[in-house]
């Protein structure tokens, strides 16, 4: 499967469900997080997505040059005025369970590289707050 939209989508949608959030800004404060979890499950690919973005990897274990992509997500989202996190869109931790309850049930997830419990899911959330 090319779509691999994954956990930012089937999050995004709850998001977008609970607070009639943005889908793309929704995605787009998900993306760093969601890809922090992901980075175990295809290092490389998130290595080549570092290169994509300008990062210079030489010297780098496939690892480390995949974490490089995350920082680059982040500064492409801040340079673009993406709000950092979801606090910023007024998201409640309180909400974070059901939303992730219902993530787990969304389509979306089964491309996700990586499986992740529920409470898995409310922790990526949380570090997307």
């Amino acid at each position: 499967n090319n779509a691999s939209l994954g956990y930012v989508h089937s999050m995004a949608h709850q998001l977008g469900g609970f607070y009639n959030l943005p889908h793309g800004v929704c995605n787009a404060i998900l993306l760093p997080a969601v890809s922090q979890y992901n980075l175990i499950a295809c290092p490389q690919r998130f290595a080549d997505i570092a290169v994509a973005m300008g990062e210079n990897i030489s010297g780098l274990s496939v690892m480390e040059a995949a974490e490089k992509a995350i920082g680059a997500i982040r500064r492409l989202s801040a340079s673009i005025g993406i709000p950092t996190g979801l606090k910023a869109l007024n998201v409640k931790e309180e909400d974070l369970k059901v939303m992730a309850e219902n993530a787990k049930k969304d389509a979306c997830q089964f491309t996700n590289p990586r499986k992740a419990t529920l409470e898995q899911v409310v922790e990526i959330f949380k570090a997307a707050m």
